[in-house]
């Protein structure tokens, strides 16, 4: 599946179509986009057809960190989310990582255990959804 990569949220609308979609109307989310969003690396999957598929976000705070995964809710059940982190975490090792970080969806979080995340820390709110940190040595 190919891909495209871009610095900020502007250069990136298929990113912001996502999101919008799956976090904001899908989800309820009235926050989704932040000032991480225009320095951030975008990442967006496409299908054969050119149709965007599935997004996330790659940034430095204290250290790399991957966010925004979402998938159009179409593409679900084809590893595509797998395929987002793979590609973000092999970018931070480009950038020099020697781990990275991400705020995971409670509902998610086994999905990212499964990826070889570890869960830091004490469960906290987004707005009204339960996340917990967790985080993975690169190698």
């Amino acid at each position: 599946m190919k891909y495209t990569l871009s610095k900020g949220l502007t250069n990136s609308p298929d990113a912001r179509l996502i999101r919008q979609s799956v976090f904001v109307e899908e989800q309820g989310f009235e926050y989704e986009f932040d000032d991480i969003d225009e320095t951030a690396l975008h990442l967006v999957l496409y299908d054969e057809n050119d149709n965007p598929c599935a997004t996330g976000r790659l940034f430095f705070d204290d250290c790399m960190k991957i966010g925004r995964i979402a998938v159009m809710k179409e593409y679900r059940g084809q590893s595509l989310g797998s395929e987002v982190i793979v590609i973000l975490e092999e970018k931070a090792l480009e950038f020099g990582a020697h781990h990275i970080e991400l705020s995971a969806q409670i509902q998610a979080k086994d999905f990212y255990k499964k990826l070889g995340y570890t869960e830091i820390g004490e469960i906290y709110k987004e707005e009204f959804c339960p996340h917990i940190k967790m985080f993975k040595d690169l190698k």
